[in-house]
């Protein structure tokens, strides 16, 4: 449970601003079809987040040691200061015309941006942290759900009306809380 309940939370507050939940904004608009969007994002995510969990709880099987640990840890506290950089979508990264529907377009769209995001990085910290791929997904995809469906549903609004600064700031602190943690754990302190 800690597993689910943890990557809900990091990965719900990181993908606040980020660019998949600009591209969630830009697909909202462009389609104006909320459930066929929130479709596509769900099932970009459970495959992309899944892949990377897998990848982080097989690294971690193969790996397991202070070194790999510590590695893990120096990665959460990379994660909390990328995190405070603001995400723009870039030009190239805007999804073509739509000649496939607002799901497909979605779907495809959602899980090539979310690849090297900082979400995806975040899930393959957690599948190793956790080593258990499914439960890391299962939080992930929810927390990247909590922060992208309200903003397909209600547009921009929501978007305008969040402290991004903030919420960039309270996310930085729970990946360093979790890259320390785990660091002073590996060490033994804890």
């Amino acid at each position: 449970m800690e597993a689910v309940a943890t990557s809900t939370l990091i990965v719900a507050l990181a993908e606040i601003g980020d660019k998949t939940q600009l591209l969630a904004i830009v697909l909202a608009a462009r389609f104006q079809r909320p459930w066929p969007i929130i479709a596509g994002i769900l099932v970009a995510t459970l495959a992309n987040h899944f892949l990377a969990a897998l990848a982080g709880s097989a690294a971690a099987g193969w790996f397991d040691g202070p070194a790999f640990h510590y590695a893990v840890a120096a990665g959460f506290l990379a994660m909390a200061a990328w995190t405070l950089v603001p995400d723009k979508l870039d030009d190239d990264e805007t999804p073509a015309p739509a000649r496939f529907g607002a799901f497909l377009t979605t779907l495809v769209a959602f899980f090539l941006v979310e690849i090297g995001d900082k979400t995806q990085i975040a899930t393959i910290a957690l599948g190793a942290r956790f080593h258990d791929a499914v439960a890391v997904t299962l939080g992930t995809t929810l927390g990247m759900m909590l922060a992208n469906v309200p903003v397909v549903l209600l547009g921009g609004e929501i978007v305008r009306r969040v402290p991004l600064g903030a919420v960039r700031m309270v996310a930085a602190l729970l990946f360093a809380a979790l890259g320390l943690w785990l660091l002073l754990t590996t060490a033994g302190v804890l």
